[in-house]
């Protein structure tokens, strides 16, 4: 990961790739919890699955299995005061594609 600046880096074939306008789905990962099978059975409301991260951990951006980027989450402000959001820290090579 090599991108710290929060710049959007443009490269100049972007705008002739005609996959550039395909929307891609990211899943955002806040941690993994590994409870015992008969512990999961037991979930129900209110209960409480453990993390193995802490809250000021940085979160994970996938697309598909691969890891493009590390980012902090966030709470907007204002007209969209409540929505989540990721604040991206560090960026994964993508020069090789997904």
């Amino acid at each position: 990961m090599d991108d710290k600046n929060g710049g959007n880096e443009t490269y100049p074939n972007d705008l002739q790739n005609p996959f550039s306008s395909v929307p891609i789905e990211i899943t955002v990962s806040v941690g993994k919890a590994r409870p015992l099978i008969r512990d999961l059975l037991k979930l129900g409301k209110n209960a409480v699955l453990i993390l193995d991260r802490r809250v000021d951990d940085a979160v994970e951006l996938y697309v598909g299995e691969r890891l493009i980027a590390r980012g902090q989450l966030e709470e907007l402000e204002g007209d969209q005061h409540g929505q989540i959001a990721v604040r991206v820290t560090e960026v994964a090579n993508l020069q090789d594609g997904l």
